[in-house]
């Protein structure tokens, strides 16, 4: 049986130990011992031990543990309700400025958070019953925010992007910068659709009579202003040399937690427990991933799957964008099934030496992975962010929030175009900051 033969027969099985619905790990984990022992027989097993630890001692995984400590703090209080009241406070009599506001908000917090069900959540409990009240049609108003939630995985600081940097061995500094602008750009599209969306249907056509003196603007930005400082804070001592990622999140982490505990008075026993429980529930569920996710890696390239593959693929001599169309749909349909985490961890070690040899930088391809991601949150059949919308809304049909978040899943994916035809959006900013990549 030829590698090719052997690498789709393992896609298969990996495919139906997934739809059993093994957790994630469990199920990778699984397949590659199972492939090992089946093709190299017992000894094969001496080496998982290795693989599995190793692939753990990574000092950047600090990282992710500590991120997703600073994004736990900070849902957890009422700093997602006021960055939404601060803004709609801003923007409440520009046409479609609620919506525009709420997908604002959504980039912030999920920037913060590094979650996207927590932003629809936070974001989604005030956002989607103000805007129905104000006259947006239910799919809009539930759509905007499901959509919304997903740009805290292409914003830095990014879980997604630390992820992919050690599955691949990418800067970090260098996959969050590439985000920044690419998740703007999102962000701009996402607003400007609002708006004429908004003066299509109607939306904000309501006088509610409410009506925000300056001092009511300003009044609530100390509440806001100081969590949008750390995000500020980590991209700076990343980019002035002063911290490692790690470093930065620790920092961030320890600055968060603070700011929650001061501002919103969140210091009881059992809140602070809650918080832990439910960052090391988190942190341990990724970091299994990514040790299960290495050792189907190892799996794959001590079969000699990764490069017999990439080797395949650059004797076909495809036009290189019709190459990258073919990944884009397969990454697509793998994340209507996966999380980001895993896709990154089974795809990246066999799709990075393809990318390569047809001539893509891999820092420009994060970004278009990541907007696959994106897509995938809120596209059936798991789409996450639509189950945390219909849970938030429950008189809303989960067909009708599906159908209001199509026209961002069209944004996103003209998004992408507009990357392919123009990389140096998400390339200029590291290469100004950083320096050209090698």
């Amino acid at each position: 049986m030829s590698e090719l033969h052997i690498g789709a027969l393992i896609a298969v099985v990996t495919v139906l130990v997934l739809l059993t619905g093994v957790p994630v790990a469990f199920a990778l984990g699984l397949t590659a011992i199972g492939a090992l022992v089946w093709f190299d027989g017992i000894r094969a097993l001496e080496f998982v031990p290795d693989v599995v630890f190793g692939s753990l001692e990574n000092f950047a995984l600090l990282s992710i543990p500590m991120f997703i400590l600073m994004g736990g703090a900070i849902a957890s209080s009422r700093a997602g309700s006021d960055l939404y009241e601060a803004l709609d406070r801003w923007l409440y009599r520009v046409p479609g400025g609620l919506m525009a506001s709420n997908l604002g908000a959504c980039a912030l917090f999920a920037a913060l958070s590094g979650s996207s069900p927590a932003t629809c959540a936070a974001i989604g409990k005030l956002g989607i019953p103000e805007m129905r009240r104000r006259g947006y049609a239910d799919g809009i108003a539930t759509g905007a925010i499901a959509a919304g939630g997903t740009l805290g995985i292409l914003i830095p600081p990014s879980v997604t992007m630390i992820v992919y940097g050690i599955a691949t061995e990418t800067s970090i500094g260098r996959l969050f910068l590439s985000g920044i602008v690419p998740g703007l750009m999102l962000t701009a599209m996402f607003i400007a659709y609002s708006v004429v969306a908004a003066r299509w249907t109607g939306g904000a056509v309501v006088d509610t009579g409410l009506r925000y003196t300056m001092r009511q603007k300003i009044e609530i930005l100390p509440k806001v202003l100081p969590f949008l400082a750390i995000i500020v804070g980590i991209l700076y001592v990343l980019y002035g040399g002063i911290a490692t990622p790690s470093e930065a999140a620790g920092v961030g982490a320890v600055f968060a937690l603070a700011l929650v505990v001061v501002i919103y008075k969140v210091y009881q026993p059992g809140k602070l427990w809650d918080i832990v429980r439910s960052v090391t529930r988190e942190s341990v569920m990724i970091l299994m991933i990514v040790a299960a996710g290495d050792l189907f890696s190892y799996m794959l390239s001590s079969l000699f799957i990764t490069q017999t593959l990439a080797m395949a693929i650059a004797d076909m001599a495809l036009n290189p964008w019709v190459m990258m169309l073919i990944i884009n749909v397969f990454l697509l349909i793998a994340g209507m099934f996966l999380p980001p985490v895993a896709i990154i961890l089974m795809a990246a070690p066999t799709l990075i030496p393809i990318i390569q040899t047809l001539g893509f930088d891999p820092i420009w391809f994060a970004v278009i992975l990541t907007i696959n991601m994106e897509i995938g949150l809120i596209t059936p059949p798991v789409g996450l962010n639509l189950f945390v919308i219909n849970g938030i809304a429950p008189d809303v049909r989960l067909p009708t929030i599906l159908w209001g978040s199509l026209p961002f899943v069209l944004i996103m994916i003209l998004g992408m175009v507009i990357l392919s035809i123009f990389p140096q959006i998400a390339l200029w900013l590291p290469n100004v900051l950083m320096g050209p990549g090698i």
